[in-house]
């Protein structure tokens, strides 16, 4: 699986597969950040699907859904994310680009 590290807290990556949590957790990483909306492709796995593998090692997961720009609302779940949820997290869309602007976007804000 590869992924980019943006900083000691927080990763990005395009799209994930729920066989693939179990090796995140082992990885070290504590949050799944969804930025993907579901239905956005066939075939893609739903966050549901994948909050409910990461429920089961442990991991926690947020839906911040982003189909355009960053909205308001987006924003403010980010940053409540980052302010509660445990780090390190994995950022993921369907390239990573989305998850990374959200949370450099938060950082900045």
């Amino acid at each position: 699986m590869n992924y980019r590290s943006i900083d000691p807290n927080f990763a990005v990556a395009g799209q994930i597969r729920p066989d693939q949590i179990e090796a995140l957790a082992s990885a070290g990483f504590k949050t799944i950040v969804c930025a993907r909306p579901d239905n956005e492709d066939p075939g893609q796995p739903t966050f549901r699907l994948i909050a409910a593998e990461a429920e089961k090692v442990g991991l926690k997961a947020v839906h911040i859904p982003i189909s355009g720009g960053i909205t308001d609302t987006a924003l403010k779940s980010m940053k409540k994310a980052l302010k509660d949820l445990p780090k390190p997290m994995y950022g993921y869309c369907r390239s990573g680009a989305r998850a990374g602007s959200l949370y450099s976007t938060a950082l900045r804000s």
